[in-house]
């Protein structure tokens, strides 16, 4: 028993189990405060799960990695060593899935070294930023609603026929792409539009069905929140 004590015994100067466990618990819950915040604000198409776990994971990695260092140099030097053996091949695409695995570990070392106000304050901080900004509308641009797509046979409606239906119901339109179809038998036209009203979406594809040969009529509208 008394071989146990004083193998579990802490040194002096080095983190008690106390401290380790308070700081791994509190990188594990700002952890998922971080990663709560992504998932509730992220609106792209390429929803990782994994990339989720990692951000509640890398705190707890973080944490222990400041505690077992600690305020020995030698000891930062073997980690720096050690991780300059793991190569790290994930590639992350969109810089706020960057900055959000940034803010995972910025809270995981503040835990370690048992800045506790740093790492609470600091994470409401950012999730509330994070979440601000994705429901704003500050940095969203989009000129156009959506792209209209179809194609016109040589007999068929005109050129003008189309414009004075697509004036009709939008604010401005944009021929983006025009080309040949069934050896120049007909032509596809792709058009870039920003309607009037929410609502002009069906007036327009109601316009357009009326005239004269037209064929694979489709618009596709933009959703201002969604990054491909």
């Amino acid at each position: 028993m008394n071989d146990l004590t004083a193998l579990l015994s802490v040194p002096a100067g080095e983190t008690s189990w106390e401290q380790a466990m308070l700081a791994v618990v509190v990188a594990f819950v700002l952890g998922q405060l971080v990663a709560y915040t992504y998932e509730r604000t992220y609106e792209g198409m390429s929803y990782s799960r994994g990339f989720v776990q990692s951000m509640v994971l890398s705190p707890v990695v973080a944490a222990t990695l400041m505690m077992a260092i600690g305020d020995n140099f030698a000891r930062g030097l073997g980690v720096m060593g050690a991780t300059a053996l793991v190569r790290y091949r994930t590639t992350i695409r969109d810089p706020r899935d960057m900055v959000f695995m940034f803010a995972s570990l910025a809270v995981g070392l503040a835990a370690g070294v048992r800045s506790y106000p740093s790492a609470l304050f600091g994470a409401v901080a950012f999730c509330g930023v994070a979440a601000l900004l994705q429901w704003s509308p500050f940095g969203r641009r989009r000129r156009f609603d959506g792209l209209l797509r179809f194609w016109l046979p040589r007999d068929g409606a005109s050129g003008d026929e189309v414009r004075a239906v697509l004036g009709a119901h939008c604010l401005t339109f944009v021929l983006v792409a025009l080309r040949d179809l069934a050896q120049g038998e007909s032509l596809e036209y792709a058009y870039q539009v920003k309607l009037r009203t929410d609502s002009s979406h069906d007036r327009l594809v109601a316009g357009l069905e009326r005239l004269n040969g037209i064929q694979g009529l489709t618009l596709l509208l933009e959703d201002s929140h969604t990054e491909l």
